[in-house]
């Protein structure tokens, strides 16, 4: 890999871009001053501090949301999709300023940050269509001078739960959807997200201030796990949509199920890609090497795990060896920068752990792994992507690391890939390279990949938002995106209508 030590971002230059940002974006920055730091992955300094909310601030919150509900969803969807048009027309034209401050404060690279922005923008688009075309059906009865209608109403109080990788295009996917459905929204962001979120909802207040939409459709709560229960356990929060660990999962699912509560969740991520004989060996680098390495590692579509043919596998693990030692590691705020940090320590440690553990597993690792720019941010983690060839999928090879780590493991039949793919406990991107059409339909059938993402000659990141996105098993079978996702933000009723002058009962029955 090539380590860029040559300009590093100094702590007072972050401050400078995000108040920078903040100013062109109009934050009244005292509404969340506080002293609850910010750590930049970039430099592992503060940058910047917020407030706290707790468990009553979320309470309040969601009587607002309550409150404001009764009214939006009288709205009609149409004016509806004029509040989340003008918010888009905010995200254009802050497209620069909002990617300015993903990059200093998740570590994403500038490309990567503005695409993310750019996400927002497209689910805007989509949800402004959409805001004309929530269709019900209407069906013939079996009864005479009847008729049965499908109507959709919106549901409620939507919670939006998101994570670090994606701060802010989670949020707009629900959000964009979830008010031109007529529900109300409350966000609780992630940890490292919090500066983005303040951003990115100071821009919708504006859009709803200037088509004079009615305050409090749209509440930022910036608490942590434990402050987030209101949001959890209230009954009057209809749908929550949770991005994060299957251990989160797992911690919220039984309680929004108790009450009866709907959950969208995008969990876990291990994902895997088949590369064939027949594959077209140059497209697959390509692919493999952004979806393993980009982001460095840290989206739920990384790729994971690399199962290759036998007869190819040796050349392509060089070709993938010589690929990573091109990328360019460095501080994320510069140009030409392909690999910024990880999170944070935590972040580091598990990779370490888990390269020591595919070691023990019988693991040989090819390159990379190593921490790098230690002596320019001491504090910041920045590591060289890295390969890792097992002899089977190990139990290592069944977790999920939030780290550039690709594990490659070899396949004789296609029956034995498929196998391989499916028979980790996560469900989300899977993706083949082959220029055999019998192949890639036989991947793409019910008995090929399970994931909910299967991609063909493409890598397993980099989801367009016309697709729904979402995965099978520990990854929670949510869908977020695409043309019906919009149903989940809404409830339906089924209506008959009797126009006939008459009484009869369906099936037949008799009885007055």
């Amino acid at each position: 890999m090539t380590i860029d030590t040559a300009t590093f971002p100094s702590t007072e230059s972050i401050r400078a871009q995000v108040a920078n940002a903040f100013e062109k974006i109009g934050v009244d920055t005292a509404r969340y001053a506080g002293s609850r730091p910010v750590i930049s992955p970039v430099n592992g300094a503060e940058v910047g501090s917020t407030t706290k909310h707790d468990e009553n601030d979320v309470r309040a919150a969601i009587d607002a949301a309550q409150s404001a509900f009764l009214n939006w969803r009288e709205v009609p969807a149409p004016v509806r999709g004029a509040l989340v048009k003008r918010w888009g027309e905010l995200l254009v034209e802050h497209k620069q300023d909002l990617a300015s401050i993903i990059t200093v404060e998740t570590g994403k690279i500038s490309s990567e940050a503005a695409g993310e922005v750019q996400e927002m923008i497209d689910i805007v688009d989509l949800a402004v269509g959409q805001s004309r075309q929530l269709f019900g059906k209407t069906m013939p009865s079996e009864r005479p001078g009847h008729r049965l209608a499908e109507t959709w109403h919106p549901l409620g109080v939507v919670a939006v739960i998101t994570a670090f990788n994606f701060p802010v295009a989670v949020f707009a996917w629900n959000t964009a959807l979830a008010l031109v459905a007529g529900d109300t929204v409350i966000w609780k962001p992630a940890e490292a997200g919090r500066l983005a979120s303040i951003a990115v909802s100071r821009l919708l207040e504006r859009a709803a201030e200037d088509v004079g939409a009615p305050e409090g459709l749209h509440h930022l709560v910036l608490t942590d796990r434990h402050g987030a229960n209101p949001l959890i356990e209230d009954d009057r929060v209809r749908l929550v949509s949770a991005t994060g660990s299957v251990r989160m999962g797992r911690e919220i699912a039984p309680t929004i199920a108790a009450r009866f509560g709907r959950a969208l969740l995008e969990l876990g991520g291990n994902n895997g890609a088949i590369v064939a004989p027949s594959a077209d060996i140059d497209l697959a680098l390509r692919g493999i090497v952004f979806s393993a390495a980009g982001t460095a590692g840290q989206r739920c579509t990384t790729l994971r795990r690399l199962i290759v043919h036998k007869s190819i596998a040796g050349d392509l693990v060089d070709r993938i060896a010589r690929a990573y030692a091109t990328l360019q590691i460095g501080a994320p705020t510069e140009d030409g920068i392909l690999i910024g940090p990880l999170i944070n320590k935590s972040s580091f440690e598990a990779q370490q752990q888990a390269l020591q553990d595919a070691v023990a597993q019988g693991g040989t690792v090819v390159c990379g792994g190593e921490r790098v720019l230690e002596s320019e941010a001491p504090d910041a983690f920045y590591v060289q992507p890295a390969v890792v060839r097992m002899p089977a999928q190990t139990e290592v090879v069944y977790e999920e690391t939030f780290a550039p780590i690709l594990y490659v493991v070899e396949y004789e039949t296609l029956e034995e890939a498929i196998a391989f793919n499916n028979e980790v406990p996560q469900g989300l991107s899977s993706a083949i390279f082959t220029q055999d059409q019998a192949e890639a339909e036989r991947f793409l059938s019910a008995s090929g990949s399970d994931c909910g993402i299967a991609n063909v000659n493409i890598g397993t990141s980099g989801a367009e938002i016309g697709g729904a996105f979402g995965g099978e098993k520990e990854t929670g079978g949510g869908r977020e995106s695409g043309a019906d996702s919009w149903r989940v933000y809404m409830r339906q009723a089924t209506n008959t209508i009797n126009y006939s002058g008459e009484l009869p009962l369906a099936q037949g029955v008799k009885f007055i």
